[in-house]
């Protein structure tokens, strides 16, 4: 805050710290409006800092469009043509939310065509499939799916990008809470949660699993 009478700022935050510390340092700051430039950064920063969790995040899931070039030419393949394993974690905003129809969608199709996943869901474990995939694609339904995806992301041996599309009404919707009991120790990720209907088919009659966001 910059005083009206006089020369000089005021910093709240700053004042939390004691007078004869020298943290006292908080500055914001604007950057440029380039998501292609401050995902280039994030990407470069996760790189050196492999054991830092690095998140880019986007106000609109379709911002990514700006940064398009950044993930076709590092996120997505970075790994297979520099052998670097880099774990930067974008954050797309998707679904319908009010906010009009070029704020509806993180183009999550986008990122599926550019996932070299097999088609087929193998049998071998989670951390034998994300090795041999250069990224992940998620949509977390509950908060504990979203806290354990996160915390993966630094717990695991390797580094691989992390893709994450969720709507933000999530953030207060009901049925999207979590019990602590699904934060305590010996709860992880969970690649698909079960269908807890009761009105649901028998799992063994599903032929097909079509998969649907938004």
């Amino acid at each position: 805050m910059f005083y009206q009478d006089k020369d000089g700022s005021y910093c709240p935050i700053n004042q939390v710290v004691p007078p004869e510390s020298k943290t006292r340092n908080f500055i914001a700051s604007n950057s440029h409006l380039s998501e292609y430039a401050v995902l280039g950064f994030e990407y470069g920063y996760a790189q050196t800092n492999p054991n830092t969790l690095v998140l880019w995040e986007a106000q609109f899931g379709d911002f990514a469009n700006g940064a398009q070039i950044m993930i076709d030419t590092n996120v997505t393949s970075g790994e297979t043509k520099w052998n670097v394993a880099n774990g930067l974690v974008m954050l797309l905003p998707h679904g319908y939310d009010g906010a009009g129809p070029e704020h509806s969608s993180s183009r999550v199709e986008r990122f599926l065509l550019l996932s070299d996943a097999d088609d087929k869901y193998p049998k071998n474990t989670d951390e034998f499939i994300m090795k041999k995939t250069n990224m992940a694609i998620v949509n977390c339904s509950t908060a504990a799916q979203y806290f354990h995806v996160l915390r993966q992301q630094m717990c695991r041996t390797f580094r691989k990008p992390l893709i994450v599309v969720a709507p933000k009404k999530m953030l207060k919707f009901r049925n999207a809470m979590s019990t602590i009991d699904e934060f305590a120790q010996g709860t992880s990720f969970k690649t698909i949660l079960p269908n807890m209907n009761e009105n649901a088919v028998d799992d063994a009659k599903v032929k097909k699993v079509i998969y649907c966001t938004g």
